[in-house]
Formats: structure tokens, C-alpha cells, sequence
């Protein structure tokens, strides 16, 4: 089973500029989540929405039109989809989906940016203890759990290219990067560490403003947190496919 991940920063822009079809195309993945869609499913054209050969679900914020919002794209057939953990106050940004198949839950997520004022970092923060115990009660269920997605934070200085002039900066915060480190423990692996744990500049996203991309001083902030007991083949970063401020990383089970 391949796994693909974006954060697409609008996806009708995306797909209008020619980069979402490709995907499938290309990299052919078996599961396709998206994060940062900004859109409403109604909004989508038909050819975005339904893909041949794929079931897909999406979920957008209720508060605010244009923003957040994730999907999830699978060719095999969801014995459940949820939206959500079930928390209204942290449910209504539009953040979470995810699908139970056969074998493992998969959930897309678009974490909290903590950058709009301290009110932020705390809702960012509340939204992470949250969710971790969320996948914690899936796994006691018996449920197989990968999630993926923007988790809006650097675990380790390895993963930005610019620690030090960033570690008072919401996305390297010693109280974000400690939430990471609770998920490792409660044996939720890595996957991009598992296999290149000392690899340096593999970035996901980079700052368009300032052009970052083209010099690569960027941030590893997308992605796949795998349960302990599931046999990864593979993961990867594609850092040469365009169309965001991120770029897709993908996962091979």
C-alpha cells in the first residue's frame, strides 16, 4: 500500500494550475490525504471531487469559508469515515478525517498554526493532547493507526533549516517539539526518521515570501506517524513536486 501526503494550500488552486491530476497519474498511490484544501466539496469541480477508481471524503472548516480543511482520497472501500474526534470546540476548523479499512486507520490531519497570538498556541496545544489521546483509544480498540498530515512543528533541529533563529518561534517551541517527543514515546514511529534518522535538509515546507524554496531554507513539518507494530517498506520526500508552499511525502507499507 503506497500513501501519499500534501498540504495543497488551496486545492482548487492546485488542481486549476495543472498539479493535482498528476499525482495519481505519477505515484498511482493507493491512499491520497490532503491538508490546507480551503474549500467546501460542493465547491470542487467533478473532476477534483471524484476521481475514477477512488472513494473520497472531505472536510471543511464551519467557522471560517477559504480555510483549513482536509480529504482523503482511497481506492479501497472505508468500513467507517469520521470526521473529527468527537470535541466540537476542536472539531469545527475542519482539521480531521479519517477512514478505517481492513487492515489500518488512517487519519489526515491539518494541525494548528500557534502563530496568531497566544490564544492560538494554546487551542494548537489542547488540540494536540487531544488527538494524541484519541489515537491512543483507537490503538487500545485494537485499531492499526497511521496518521499524517502538517503538524506545524519541527521535532528536532535536524528538521529546520534555521534553528537557533527560531527557537522562541511557534513551529520550534520547546512545548510543541515536547508534544512530538510524547508521541514517540507512546511508540508512534517516524517514519522519514526511521529510515534517514541523521539525513539534513529534507524539508517539506518552505516560506514563498522569501523565495525559500529555491535556496532550501526550509522545515520538515509534514508527517508520517506509523503505530509501532506496523511494517513500513519505505517513505520518502518529494521535494521536486510543485504546486504548494509544501510539497507531498509519501509511505509504503
Amino acid at each position: 500500500m503506497k500513501i501519499i501526503s500534501w498540504n495543497t494550500n488551496g486545492l482548487r488552486a492546485t488542481a486549476k494550475q495543472g498539479f493535482f491530476m498528476p499525482l495519481f497519474g505519477k505515484y498511482n498511490p493507493d491512499v491520497l490525504c490532503l491538508q490546507e484544501t480551503k474549500v467546501e466539496e460542493s465547491q470542487l469541480p467533478e473532476e477534483v471531487r471524484n476521481i475514477k477508481g477512488y472513494y473520497s471524503y472531505f472536510s471543511h472548516s464551519r467557522e471560517r469559508k477559504g480555510y483549513s480543511g482536509v480529504a482523503i482520497y482511497t481506492k479501497e472501500k472505508p468500513k467507517e469515515v469520521f470526521y473529527g474526534m468527537g470535541i466540537k470546540k476542536l472539531d469545527t476548523e475542519g482539521r480531521l478525517v479519517g477512514i478505517k479499512l481492513k487492515k489500518f486507520t488512517i487519519i489526515t490531519g491539518y494541525f494548528p498554526n500557534g502563530g496568531a497570538g497566544p490564544h492560538r498556541l494554546k487551542y494548537k496545544l489542547e488540540f494536540y493532547e487531544a488527538f494524541l489521546k484519541f489515537i491512543l483509544k483507537l490503538r487500545k480498540n485494537g485499531e492499526n493507526v497511521i496518521f499524517c498530515g502538517d503538524v506545524n512543528t519541527a521535532h528536532n533541529e535536524i528538521d529546520l533549516a534555521r534553528p537557533k533563529e527560531n527557537v522562541e518561534n511557534t513551529g520550534f517551541l520547546p512545548i510543541e517539539r515536547a508534544w512530538i517527543d510524547k508521541v514517540v514515546k507512546n511508540n508512534f514511529v517516524d517514519s522519514f526518521r526511521k529510515f534517514y534518522p541523521d539525513k539534513v535538509e529534507a524539508y517539506t515546507y518552505w516560506d514563498q515570501k522569501t523565495r525559500a524554496r529555491d535556496r532550501n531554507v526550509g522545515w520538515r513539518l509534514d508527517y508520517f506517524f506509523a503505530d509501532g507494530n506496523i511494517k513500513i517498506k519505505n517513505t520518502g520526500i518529494l521535494s521536486d513536486y510543485y504546486g504548494s508552499d509544501h510539497c507531498p511525502i509519501w509511505l509504503e507499507l
